[in-house]
């Protein structure tokens, strides 16, 4: 890469490392937003990288049990193992490698994510990303949905140099189009380069852009190192990012209209104001956002 282009870039405002933490009773965590560097990168509100992580033959599934959410969406994007999801609302079904699950909790509701029997009972190796993305303040009380999207519905297309893949799970980019329906305009892409390959990344120059390394190092613009488990946000100077792989890597690229609207959240819960924080909060402990048979 001519290293004179560099200022053509978007800039680089920060790389965040990941803090690690432990969720429900099996996954091991590291998220990078929110944190003290980072509250949001709007309309993206969390990203959890679970694994990758060993998991040794079981009978007993583990994972997230039984929780609430409301006023936004979680995104589960699978790398190695199988999960199995199921809902109030009555949606279930199991992820593997290469699977997106896009849930709307919306109005609200409870879900589970444990550990797919099968899985459960040979053991292996499981990595998975979740994002959390906002809705629009109009849309927070939709009913709630699911996109079971599997690694076939989502078209890849070859990066420039015909060395890396783009899969593109929401929005369009260079012409190919996500399955993934959304309520505010993004794109999510899922972006696999071999050691050696570089990629010219295009998106609008007024979208929020961060760029989440799931494996190996790359360098931007020719010369800020990121590596694995890093986020990396950029600025609203330019459409255009270069990436170079000085390792295989996969990078998920979260870009997104931002929603300029006030933030009220409190553990599982993502609304606009106090108020009715407070309601999801009465709505969840009165059973409105519905109970699995097997808990009561």
């Amino acid at each position: 890469m001519d290293t004179a282009q560099a200022t053509t870039f978007r800039r680089i405002f920060q790389v965040i490392d990941g803090n690690r933490k432990a969720v429900g009773d099996g996954f091991q965590v590291t998220s990078p937003m929110p944190g003290p560097r980072i509250r949001q990168l709007s309309p993206f509100l969390l990203i959890d990288h679970i694994g990758p992580m060993a998991i040794a033959p079981s009978e007993t599934p583990l994972g997230s049990p039984p929780h609430p959410h409301r006023g936004f969406e979680t995104v589960t994007v699978m790398y190695q193992g199988v999960l199995a999801h199921r809902d109030t609302a009555g949606h279930q079904g199991n992820i593997g490698p290469g699977d997106v699950q896009w849930m709307t909790a919306g109005a609200g509701l409870m879900h589970e994510e444990l550990y797919e029997k099968e899985f459960t009972r040979r053991g292996g190796t499981l990595e998975v990303v979740q994002l959390w993305v906002n809705m629009p303040k109009k849309d927070k009380m939709a009913p709630a949905n699911y996109q079971d999207i599997p690694s076939s519905a989502i078209k890849t297309l070859p990066t420039p140099d015909g060395q890396g893949t783009i899969r593109v799970i929401a929005g369009s980019y260079e012409g190919v189009t996500g399955p993934a329906s959304t309520f505010s305009p993004l794109t999510m892409l899922d972006v696999h380069l071999p050691k050696g390959s570089e990629f010219t990344l295009k998106l609008p120059q007024d979208y929020n852009v961060g760029l989440y390394i799931v494996k190996g190092d790359v360098l931007l613009h020719g010369n800020r190192p990121a590596a694995t488990k890093q986020l990396v946000v950029l600025g609203w100077d330019s459409e255009e990012a270069h990436l170079t792989a000085t390792e295989d890597s996969i990078v998920l690229v979260l870009a997104g209209e931002p929603i300029e609207e006030p933030l009220a959240t409190y553990g599982p819960f993502v609304m606009n104001t106090n108020k009715e924080l407070v309601q999801a909060i009465a709505d969840y402990e009165s059973g409105a956002m519905g109970k699995f048979e097997d808990d009561e």
